[in-house]
């Protein structure tokens, strides 16, 4: 079984659609940091990401998508 399940990210951010757009955009923002630090992930972004959203570390707030 994946962990975290498809269910409980989507109960986090409200759809599937809004899901993969609020996971892309925190998984840019995750590579740019690092690259910006120089330093090297041992995971790749979108999976960072995905953990940021299911253990709470990530929230996604409609008025931060219109910046």
């Amino acid at each position: 079984m994946l962990y975290p399940t498809l269910d409980s990210l989507i109960e986090k951010i409200g759809n599937r659609y809004l899901l993969v757009n609020v996971t892309a955009m925190r998984a840019r923002e995750i590579a740019q940091e690092a690259a910006e630090q120089g330093v090297r992930l041992t995971e790749k972004p979108v999976k960072l990401a995905v953990m940021d959203i299911a253990e709470g570390r990530y929230v996604y707030s409609p008025t931060e998508q219109q910046k």
